[in-house]
């Protein structure tokens, strides 16, 4: 392909999408199309907190260092 033709793709596949997205949008201003949103979008009830209080210590003595191998032994 020349140059001329791959540009004229790429305007034509630019286009395509510019086209679908503004029917995207049509359908979800449009009253039914309120169910392809996000129903937990931006709703403050639906976040988690979390701590910034350390972990425990003891959460970790049993565990191994993931992909490491097991702790005080060399390394594969």
């Amino acid at each position: 392909m020349s140059v001329q033709e791959d540009l004229t793709a790429v305007r034509r596949c630019l286009d395509d999408l510019v086209r679908t997205v503004g029917r995207l949008e049509q359908t979800l201003a449009e009253p039914g199309g309120k169910e392809l949103r996000p129903q937990s979008a931006g709703r403050a009830d639906d976040l988690v907190s979390i701590p910034d209080t350390p972990y425990n210590h003891a959460l970790w003595t049993d565990s191994d260092d993931e992909g490491l191998g097991v702790r005080d032994r060399r390394a594969p």
